[in-house]
């Protein structure tokens, strides 16, 4: 019985920080009409996050019609801490530090090929440029860690990785040896979803990011939660077979999506039909803007194969958006016409395909959104349309 009375306390007050947040700047009584909780265990919870600073009073809003003191509006302040969120992917690390709305306090990129030979190294000389820059100074410091891994994620633990091998290594057990805030590790594709779900203005509860680089993965957010799957394998598109008995997959199978239809497979592709090497997004864009007929045969080529996963997405789970999440695409916009164009099925009239809002940022936003949402104890938080 104790246990489910603290239980009902941090669910209540819980309930109280996500309303705050929602709805800031609100008094008291507002919050008691949109909690549903009476206005002394509002008072009560108020008064216990104005001590750890989690808010404070912003404001003084309007007497009601029949007059009587003015309320007092209470504001979340995203300044009482620090979160700190990482894409590791294969050839760089890329960290920002946040404040508790997401917003960026310092960025670092540091660009090498990552294996478990580096990747302590890399991901901490990372962190401590981010954490010695001028570290703000917060009520309660820095709140935690999340790691962006390109692959399978199930617990914190890597199950699999087909771009590096980093499946080889419990990373989380070694980081600990040097990090003493929580530390949590989830799928790139995933933290993408969770960043454009609590960061981008155009945000849906049912809504699919795919993160296209060196290969696919969907980040899958319905009525508003992340899914993962029992294994951690929700939304690995990029190992869905398009072409049976077809390319080979580290993932064991044969013809995978990503083999065809990733960023990686256009550059590849190019240099196998030109000889020219070192191919990126930036000289896939210069070659259709200068409308090479070859770039332009590959691109269209690859949209139309990425078309039949977007389509199985669609049938799979019935989204009102998918978001899609590429270097070439956001370069070239004007190919989202082209994807929406493969997809004409009767089944996805109503579904918006678009550009990602926050681009390479996404995972690191998703990132922080994970460690904010843990510390703070809520779920499914909106919290902000970032600048």
């Amino acid at each position: 019985m104790i246990a489910d009375k603290y239980l009902i306390r941090e669910q209540n007050e819980a309930l109280v920080l996500k309303t705050i947040i929602n709805y800031q700047p609100i008094s008291r009584a507002n919050i008691a009409n949109h909690s549903g909780l009476n206005k002394a265990s509002v008072s009560s919870i108020t008064s216990a996050l104005i001590e750890r600073q989690l808010i404070f009073e912003s404001s003084i809003g309007d007497a009601g019609t029949s007059g009587g003191r003015k309320p007092i509006n209470l504001s979340f302040n995203p300044q009482a801490g620090l979160a700190l969120s990482v894409d590791i992917g294969s050839n760089y690390v890329h960290g920002m530090l946040s404040y508790l709305n997401g917003h960026s306090i310092h960025q670092v990129k540091e660009k090498a090929p990552i294996s478990t030979e580096n990747v302590i190294s890399a991901t901490l000389n990372v962190i401590n440029k981010l954490t010695t820059l001028s570290l703000p100074k917060t009520t309660h410091g820095i709140v935690g860690i999340c790691l962006g891994i390109h692959g399978i994620v199930l617990d914190d633990q890597i199950q699999f990785t087909p771009s590096y091998d980093l499946d080889k290594i419990n990373l989380k057990e070694e980081l600990e040896k040097f990090i003493s805030y929580p530390i949590y590790l989830e799928n790139e594709a995933n933290l993408a979803a969770l960043g454009e779900y609590t960061f981008s203005k155009n945000s849906q509860d049912n809504m699919i990011s795919i993160s296209i680089h060196s290969g696919i993965g969907a980040g899958i957010i319905q009525k508003g939660e992340l899914q993962t799957g029992s294994h951690g394998q929700a939304g690995e598109i990029g190992h869905s077979i398009l072409y049976p008995n077809g390319h080979r997959c580290p993932c064991g199978n044969r013809g995978c999506l990503e083999k065809y239809a990733s960023n990686k497979a256009i550059y590849e592709l190019f240099t196998a039909e030109t000889d020219i090497q070192n191919v990126d997004s930036d000289l896939i864009t210069d070659e259709l803007n200068n409308d090479n007929p070859v770039v332009r045969s590959i691109v269209h080529k690859k949209i139309w194969e990425l078309s039949i996963g977007v389509n199985d997405l669609t049938m799979l789970y019935d989204p009102n958006l998918i978001i899609i999440n590429s270097s070439i695409f956001q370069k070239n916009p004007e190919l989202i016409a082209v994807l929406k164009a493969e997809v004409p099925s009767r089944f996805a009239q109503h579904l918006t395909i678009s550009n990602s809002e926050l681009g390479e940022m996404a995972t690191l936003y998703g990132g922080a959104a994970k460690v904010i949402s843990t510390f703070l104890g809520i779920e499914n938080a909106r919290l902000g349309i970032l600048d």
